[in-house]
């Protein structure tokens, strides 16, 4: 019998190499999720028309909340696996994984009957056009039935990452990415063999790509006896295991939650400003994305190096981490500071070539832009948090700093006649101070050392 991979060892080596090697895949990954979400939208806004593009965007926010209850549970996931891999401990390492498999298993089958049952209820709640509306029950019905492989490929992602590897999660996303491309045009227009079904080919060549992720990964974990390749005689309910899951995932899931309900308040208030300076929000937005990448995927990096060690008693290793993850993510960062500061204008062209669109959104990255190394550095001491299994005080910031600063002083800096518009800019490079401040200081306090997750 072949040997049997247990990932990659964290805990000794290079920490800077350690930082590095993970968080490079991890950004290619990002980028490709990125280009995954906006295939759909392409083909259908191209070729389809207004009102089906319009059907799945209406789409996207419930599909959003529901991924980000996956992402905390999976996010828990990784956390323990890393644990669990630092202390050598691999009957745990897959006890996690199959309660983990089983818990979103259940989730996703009381979710999907749930949501196919009331989806138009749904959407109509949300106040969807009625000219849109069949469309996007069409859209989600059929995106709800691939749930399954969505949150199992999600498990086995995050297996990985906390195992050392995320490498391998990433390549299946790639081949996903590249299938929904190719598959898109087929089903949308009935080219060849393929039936002509409009939108309901775009949501039908997504979850056959999410499918096709989900059947690569376990194909080739088998393949390679790897010590996580599923087995249904290992498959057992773990209720101490399971209340871990949900303890460690629910904030971070409600987190997500949090952030996206906060993002559409500030979306109605500048609404009021008129289209431009949404249309000026809206491209700058998306350099914002990614500029945050690097920071998203070094705080995922963190996280593992920081459960591994944790798991192996190395605690001093963590402030090793920090520092160095917050070396590694500035240097970064701070060139894409300098090129939102310097030429925002020519990103911008990108998108629009309004000069008021575009004037408008050079002030937003010229005042946003100094938050991208503050924010970059709250990933870095969000990490070590999540890698503790310490989640709940993240959730804590992303409120405080969302809810109880940027909302409300957007609202009045953006009511004085001297700021306008550009007082909501303030408000939200503000609040990405305050969320770095409050996120350090609690690392610095250090009680994310007194997590005992490993014990069961």
């Amino acid at each position: 019998m072949a040997n049997r991979s247990t990932g990659t060892d964290l805990t000794e080596g290079s920490i800077i190499k350690h930082l590095i090697n993970f968080s490079v895949p991890l950004l290619l990954g990002n980028v490709f999720q990125a280009l995954y979400n906006t295939i759909d939208s392409i083909w259908v806004g191209q070729f389809l028309g207004a009102e089906a593009l319009g059907a799945v965007s209406v789409s996207f926010p419930i599909i959003f909340i529901l991924i980000s209850l996956v992402t905390g549970i999976t996010m828990a996931t990784s956390v323990l696996v890393a644990q669990y891999a630092g202390a050598k401990n691999p009957e745990m390492i897959t006890n996690t994984m199959n309660n983990s498999f089983l818990l979103l298993g259940m989730v996703a089958a009381v979710v999907t009957i749930l949501g196919i049952s009331f989806s138009k209820q749904i959407l109509v709640l949300l106040n969807t056009p009625q000219d849109i509306l069949a469309y996007a029950v069409e859209y989600l019905n059929i995106y709800l039935l691939g749930l399954i492989f969505v949150f199992g490929f999600n498990v086995m992602s995050a297996v990985l990452n906390g195992l050392g590897e995320p490498r391998t999660p990433v390549k299946f996303l790639i081949a996903a990415t590249i299938t929904n491309i190719i598959l898109d045009p087929l089903f949308i227009f009935g080219i060849g063999i393929f039936p002509k079904m409009g939108i309901a080919g775009a949501a039908l060549a997504t979850i056959i790509s999410q499918a096709l992720a989900f059947v690569l990964i376990l194909f080739y974990l088998y393949r390679k006896n790897h010590i996580i390749s599923p087995k249904i005689k290992d498959f057992k309910f773990i209720g101490e295991l399971l209340w871990k899951l949900v303890k460690i995932g629910l904030p971070a899931g409600i987190q997500q939650i949090v952030v996206s309900m906060g993002l559409t308040i500030m979306v109605g208030i500048i609404n009021s400003f008129g289209s431009d300076a949404v249309a000026a929000f809206g491209a700058a937005s998306r350099l914002d994305q990614f500029a945050h990448m690097p920071a998203m995927s070094f705080g995922m990096a963190v996280s593992a190096i920081t459960g591994q060690s944790l798991g192996a008693a190395k605690t001093e290793r963590v402030k090793e981490v920090f520092k160095w993850g917050s070396i590694l993510v500035s240097s970064i960062t701070v060139v894409l500071v300098i090129l939102a500061l310097a030429i925002p204008k020519a990103f911008l062209q990108i998108f629009t070539s309004n000069a008021d669109v575009l004037n408008i959104g050079s002030v937003y990255l010229r005042i946003v832009g100094l938050s991208y190394i503050p924010f970059s550095l709250m990933f870095v001491s969000n990490g070590i948090l999540r890698g503790a299994g310490d989640t709940f005080p993240t959730m804590v910031f992303s409120f405080v700093s969302l809810w109880m600063i940027r909302i409300p002083l957007a609202r009045y800096l953006s009511s004085l006649e001297s700021l306008g518009v550009n007082g909501i800019w303030i408000a939200i490079s503000t609040s990405s101070f305050i969320s770095m401040v409050l996120s350090q200081a609690y690392y610095k306090m250090g009680r994310w050392k007194n997590k005992k997750l490993t014990q069961i």
